[in-house]
């Protein structure tokens, strides 16, 4: 059973701080795509999804949330950022390539799921093949010693692990042609990336022809390598033999079309105020080329045609000077869903350096313990810390939980330098260090207070 909102929500709480508002409306979107999933094909199909745009500065949490969303449902998940974008017959991305993206990460997931699932049947073939070639390795060393014995022993040796640093000559086939891709476009009218998804590869377009005559003879090719190269190298390649690459691709293509994610970050900073000219009409060109996108249309992708009218697409952007209004209608109409994340203070780093699982205090705990140095956070330690996150934030440039970070390398840069693994360490941050190594920036700190 999928998980409710709360549930969403509750699991999104164990990573991002506060922000109940954005985390609500991404809940509520992933518990309406179940929703439509179980209703008939003819009322199904009337159902979009609706799209949000999340306004807040940076480092509050707005990519964050997404990213947990689509992780944590398995969905294929694409950040891109409006501003690399242009309008149609100009230089650079085209808004399409958002699309492609998303297919190519659907692909890459679904084949790895079923690599997973023919990965047993591929190390059974697999063993054969590299036991034959152990044996025939040994023979050679072991000319008295019978057939059947020898394999015997390499069987149980191999299965031990023992024989994983033994070269051994292994016979592979040999591309006839390698891989060349000839991308469609020409420069200028967005290039390469307009038409790289669709690029033709020759390597393979022949590589097909040749695979499909049987009485084609295959170039054979002898590598010295080890037993562990080799099975890694084997299992995948009889992996993929197994797989129907073309139902692989239909259902990544499927994924895509009802379980994407888009995250279009920085979105104020295309959108305008209308009336004006160069860089005003771009902007505006750059949105009325997204529109059709969100709408819902179909577009081509070198594994087949996918249709956008169901993918989750959320934007995010700071509005400072811009605002949502400032937007085509249009677009503006096609993002119902609107959000504003809060600013974050000291109360909220406090809780963002000890209460997620992937806290940024932990983390270090972890990096450290490698070189068998043991971290522990004092709790007025990590107030300070906080504060001078705060501090930091309102007085220069305002970069939210990102500030944690900037703050912990400067603190623990001395013992990261210093750690080597030759003795455990057991080293307490408390109030006292923070103060002695922070002390330039708590006096940088102090003076701007006096700073009209």
């Amino acid at each position: 059973m999928p998980l409710t909102p709360a549930q969403t929500v509750a699991e999104l709480d164990k990573f991002i701080i506060g922000q109940k508002d954005a985390k609500r409306a991404v809940a509520n979107a992933l518990r309406n795509r179940y929703r439509r999933a179980q209703l008939p094909p003819a009322v199904r199909d009337e159902i979009t999804p609706k799209n949000i745009i999340m306004k807040g500065p940076t480092g509050v949490g707005k990519t964050e949330i997404a990213r947990r969303l689509a992780k944590l449902v398995g969905a294929p998940f694409v950040k891109v950022e409006a501003t690399k974008f242009t309008e149609v017959g100009y230089v650079g991305r085209d808004v399409e390539s958002m699309i492609r993206d998303l297919v190519a990460v659907s692909i890459r997931m679904v084949m790895e799921e079923k690599q997973a699932e023919v990965e047993k049947k591929a190390t059974q073939m697999v063993e054969k093949k590299l036991v034959d070639a152990i044996v025939n390795t040994k023979k050679n060393l072991a000319t008295e010693t019978p057939i059947e014995v020898l394999r015997a022993q390499s069987e149980e040796e191999y299965r031990a692990g023992k024989l994983d640093n033994m070269l051994i000559d292994l016979e592979v086939n040999e591309p006839m042609i390698k891989g060349m891709a000839i991308p469609m476009g020409m420069g200028g009218m967005g290039g390469d990336d307009m038409m790289g998804g669709m690029g033709i590869d020759l390597g393979n377009i022949f590589s097909d022809i040749m695979g499909s005559m049987p009485n084609m003879p295959k170039k054979k090719k002898t590598r010295h390598v080890t037993v562990e190269v080799a099975r890694k190298e084997l299992i995948a390649e009889e992996s993929e033999r197994l797989i129907d690459k073309e139902a692989a691709h239909q259902e990544a293509i499927k994924r895509a079309e009802e379980q994407g994610i888009i995250f279009i970050d920085e979105i104020d900073k295309i959108a305008s105020k209308g009336g004006g000219s160069g860089p005003e009409v771009s902007r505006e060109g750059v949105q009325r080329d997204i529109l059709p996108i969100v709408e819902g249309s179909t577009v081509m992708t070198k594994y087949g045609s996918i249709k956008t009218d169901y993918i989750l697409f959320i934007a995010a952007g700071a509005f400072h000077i811009s605002r949502v209004q400032d937007l085509i209608p249009e677009l503006q109409g096609r993002f119902p869903i609107r959000v504003e994340l809060e600013n974050l203070g000291k109360d909220e780093f406090f809780k963002i350096l000890t209460q997620p699982e992937n806290a940024v205090t932990k983390q270090y705990q972890e990096l450290l313990k490698v070189d068998n140095v043991h971290l522990s956070f004092d709790k007025e330690a990590l107030k300070l810390i906080a504060e001078l996150a705060e501090t930091e934030n309102e007085t220069s440039e305002n970069l939210g939980a990102r500030r944690l970070h900037n703050i912990m390398e400067i603190l623990l840069d001395d013992i990261s330098f210093n750690a080597c693994g030759a003795e455990k360490k057991v080293i307490k941050i408390d109030k006292p260090f923070v103060k002695s190594n922070m002390a330039s920036l708590i006096k940088r700190t102090d003076l701007r207070k006096y700073v009209l």
